[in-house]
């Protein structure tokens, strides 16, 4: 299992995060930059990834609720498909 890190300070805004995410995660260029396409591509591209969240609390500062809806996508997904693996850090 592939692990990825995701830094909650680097998502200063909701561009940005969907920006640094996607990176993060190798989504493809078409990834559409909302909780949706978040969702779907979680479910097809991170199959066998383990990612961890940390520095949430600056995610959080940044995003607001929007971090909170953030980790819910995460999470959800990860409860439904045993092969992606999600951990707040």
């Amino acid at each position: 299992m592939r692990q990825r890190t995701l830094n909650g300070k680097k998502m200063t805004d909701k561009e940005t995060a969907h920006k640094y995410i996607a990176d993060k995660l190798d989504f493809p260029e078409y990834y559409g930059k909302n909780l949706d396409a978040l969702a779907d591509c979680v479910s097809e591209f991170c199959i066998d990834k383990y990612i961890r969240f940390k520095n949430f609390d600056e995610a959080q500062k940044n995003l607001g609720e929007y971090a909170e809806m953030l980790v819910t996508v995460f999470t959800d997904i990860a409860e439904e498909n045993p092969r992606i693996k999600f951990k707040m850090v």
